[in-house]
């Protein structure tokens, strides 16, 4: 150990601001390097002057009562700053990733005519059983639901027989952007000869299907 690392010691362990805790370090190096120019070695000089422990605790005992404030106020500044800074970029990453709505119409990535054109297909080759066509225009994560099976479930849970198809009604849409994700989002409501269902459609940059639901 040399003599700055000493002092270094001596310092993190004193209890006062950074101001005076400079004061300190150049006060102790200034002593030791006298006495290190007067002969003498360092390791006498730090057995004298006693353990990095033992001199901070005989300068906490001098500090005043507004330097211990101003010490314990810095820690908990030190503390809460950084903590504070965390919950900043938490907000803003929550934020940032939170789904938000757009018009779509003014949209650089969806055309409203093309995305219900796509919302009608979809449908009428989900009512025809075209799961082929489904899979080959949906995301990976799509295809294990776009089947005979699991399109039978979701109706079953609603009706055992719909119908046929008689005309789609209104459809709703809107761009979706989460975080650097665009997606159009439609709605349309369907009426069917013993059922009306409302579709809500998801759809990528690239108009392959992304969501399903049904109610």
């Amino acid at each position: 150990m040399n003599a700055e690392q000493y002092a270094k010691e001596v310092i993190k362990r004193i209890k006062c601001d950074g101001k005076k805790k400079k004061e300190i370090e150049r006060q102790l190096l200034t002593d030791i390097n006298l006495r290190l120019e007067q002969g003498e070695k360092l390791e006498q000089i730090i057995a004298q002057m006693g353990t990095a422990s033992e001199i901070a605790q005989g300068f906490n005992e001098n500090i005043s009562a507004e330097d211990r404030k101003k010490y314990r106020r810095n820690k908990a500044l030190k503390i809460v700053i950084p903590i504070a800074a965390v919950l900043v970029l938490l907000a803003i990453f929550i934020y940032w990733m939170m789904p938000k709505g757009k018009d779509i119409e003014q949209s650089k990535y969806f055309d409203k005519d093309r995305v219900e054109a796509a919302m009608k297909e979809t449908i009428e080759q989900m009512d025809a059983g075209e799961f082929d066509s489904l899979q080959e225009n949906a995301i990976p994560q799509m295809k294990a639901f776009l089947n005979e099976e699991e399109m039978g479930k979701v109706k079953g849970q609603m009706s055992d027989d719909w119908g046929e198809r008689q005309q789609f009604g209104t459809v709703y849409t809107a761009e979706l952007v989460q975080g650097n994700k665009h997606l159009a989002v439609g709605e349309i409501t369907v009426s069917y000869e013993n059922i009306t269902v409302t579709y809500r459609l998801t759809y990528d940059e690239d108009m392959r299907l992304a969501g399903l639901y049904v109610r």
